[in-house]
């Protein structure tokens, strides 16, 4: 029942990445729930944010595999925030706090359509370099609950699990996924009234992402083929916002593949993450990407501004 609450990577996950609080609101209760793992010294790291139901824990997998390549990884959990917009002027002021000037931001679900929402707000002094979404959406209106958005404030928190908790896969799934959901399900109960009130606040308020103010960051976008609480439509909304994305498939994974098929998703990553090598936006140390690959890569930019100038 808690294979992953138990497993030795999470536990040594626990153990020797510490878990920090920040605070960067004049409100002293909105505290940021962060782990920073990798070298210090990378001044634009890949930067996790979790769906409705997580927390920072749910990227333990992403955090070891990744930082153990070299990576600077962070993974974290949202305060309380009611409105889009204060969302992202808080995160713009966690990033200040960090002293980061831009960022690569890997987003699951509300997590996906919450990092487009800060590319967006951010357009005209860029903070984010590029996105990867994961099981996201573009548009709050596909859950069809903008009208009952104001109102998750008043419900007690079991009524608000309920709600979660419907979109979680039903009927025979294998025991990796199995995993998955008790452990996102064991993460759910961790979340107060106000935390889950407020993600689902932030999840159905009406919005959309405006695409013509982050059409030059560089996106992968990333889903499943089997069954997620994602339409087939919301799917091919996003591939149709972002024509020039790449496109990362699995073939199985659920709600959460970054739990179930982390080494297929690690892999994803590492590959969004190989063009920035090289760059001072590389999330990687330089002493773990080889001379042949940084040669490669500097050919590959030269090659590209050629051609833009050209054209």
């Amino acid at each position: 029942m808690e294979e992953i609450r138990v497993s030795p990577d999470y536990n040594w996950f626990r153990s020797t990445v510490p878990l920090k609080r920040i605070i960067v609101d004049d409100d002293d209760s909105k505290v940021w729930s962060l782990y920073d793992a990798g070298p210090k010294s990378i001044r634009c790291p890949i930067i996790f944010l979790p769906p409705v139901s997580g927390t920072a824990e749910v990227f333990f997998q992403q955090v070891l595999a990744l930082s153990g390549w070299g990576y600077r990884v962070i993974s974290l959990q949202y305060p309380v925030y009611w409105d889009l917009l204060e969302f992202c002027d808080g995160f713009r002021k966690l990033l200040d706090h960090l002293q980061l000037d831009k960022v690569h931001l890997f987003g699951a679900s509300l997590g996906g359509f919450l990092a487009q929402k800060f590319a967006e707000v951010t357009h005209k002094s860029p903070r984010v370099h590029s996105l990867i979404l994961c099981n996201s959406f573009s548009d709050t209106s596909i859950f069809n609950q903008t009208w009952t958005a104001n109102s998750f404030w008043l419900m007690p928190a079991f009524m608000l699990k309920k709600i979660v908790l419907g979109n979680f896969a039903k009927g025979p799934v294998d025991p990796k996924m199995a995993d998955a959901i008790d452990f996102m399900v064991d993460r759910l109960e961790s979340l107060n009234q106000s935390e889950l009130a407020s993600r689902l606040t932030l999840n159905c308020q009406n919005s959309y992402v405006e695409p013509h103010k982050i059409k030059d960051i560089a996106v992968t976008i990333m889903d499943v083929f089997d069954q997620s609480a994602l339409s087939h439509e919301a799917k091919e909304e996003m591939y149709k916002l972002y024509p020039n994305a790449r496109r990362a498939h699995l073939k199985t994974g659920g709600n959460f593949p970054y739990l179930c098929r982390s080494a297929e998703v690690n892999l994803y990553i590492q590959i969004h993450l190989r063009q920035f090598h090289g760059t001072r936006y590389a999330a990687i140390s330089p002493e773990m990407v080889s001379a042949e690959e940084l040669e490669v890569q500097r050919t590959n930019l030269s090659n590209n501004r050629k051609s833009d100038n050209e054209s």
